[in-house]
Order: C-alpha cells, then structure tokens, then sequence
C-alpha cells in the first residue's frame, strides 16, 4: 500500500450543558475516494474538552460542608451520522471517550477534581483505523453543572493509502 505522508485534520464542536447530543460531520472528500481506491488511516488522535478560549470551563457553585457538583462531557468519533451516543462496540465507532469532572468549592470555578476515559482511539490499534467514507461524524454530549459551553476539540494525525478498488469499495460499505 502506497503512504502518504502524515498530516493533520482538526475539529472542534460545541456542546452545552443541557444532555443534549450534537453532532458535525468532518468532510473527507479531499482525502478519501474509495473508487479511486484512496482510503484514510488515522493513526493518533488527541482530544480536548474546553471552554471557548481554550481554557478550563468552569462549572457550577458546590453546595455548604463539601457538597459536590458533578459534571461530565462524552465525545463519539462515527463513519455514520448517529441521533444520540451509542457503544464504543457499534461498528461505526472510531474512538470515544469522556471526562467527568466535580467541583468541591462552594463558588462557581473550574473543576477540583477531572478523570478521563478514551476508551477507544485509533494509536490503541496496531496500525490505526482506515477509513474509506467521504464524511466522519464527531458528536458529544455535555451534562448540567458546566457554566460554560464546554467544546471537545480533536486532532487526528492521518496519511492517505491507496487499496484495490475492491478492498476499498467494501470498507467503504462496510463503514456506511
């Protein structure tokens, strides 16, 4: 399989604090063309949960005597456009996660305390995940608590391979 060399897709979406689920989808045309047997793999992807600036989003006022807030933020990277966050085992799923964070003061700031949990990302793999649909689907949910928007944010390090028109076509298939 002839490699490209690596470069770099970044998106970013914006959540609120309302258990919504949004959704973007990320074009791929540029890179994948399965009948051209041009196929994406994405080798790492990094992600960030912020406020609009970059920044920690704060969340809402703890209560009297140590009561906590608890917030949380999930984010789904899919070949298909989804309704709603689904299980890292659909076979739509090319990496997910999410961080959950609680705050112990009893005034409005960032987190006191945040855990994270990628659970499925592309470098875990030993050759990443190749992708051979025109557009990705970066979707999240952001739970109450948060005061700001929270945006989750990735950068996906990716070459272009080529395939057999054949082998291509059927990942693409595969993938829809």
């Amino acid at each position: 399989m002839a490699k490209s060399d690596s470069f770099f897709i970044r998106h970013s979406l914006q959540t609120t604090d309302d258990n919504a689920f949004y959704q973007d989808p990320i074009d791929l045309g540029a890179y994948v063309d399965a009948l051209g047997k041009s196929v994406l793999r994405v080798h790492n992807i990094a992600v960030a949960m912020t406020d609009s600036s970059g920044g920690t989003p704060d969340m809402e006022a703890g209560g009297a005597a140590g009561e906590a807030k608890n917030a949380s933020t999930t984010f789904q990277l899919t070949t298909q456009s989804q309704n709603a966050l689904i299980l890292a085992s659909d076979k739509s799923v090319i990496a997910s996660g999410l961080v959950c964070a609680t705050n112990l003061d009893n005034a409005q700031a960032g987190p006191s305390v945040v855990s994270d949990q990628f659970d499925n990302l592309p470098q875990l793999w030993t050759n990443g995940y190749l992708v051979a649909v025109d557009s990705i689907f970066l979707g999240g949910s952001s739970s109450t608590n948060w005061v700001d928007d929270v945006y989750i944010t990735i950068t996906m390090e990716c070459t272009v391979e080529t395939m057999s028109q054949a082998a291509a076509m059927a990942l693409a298939l595969s993938q829809q």
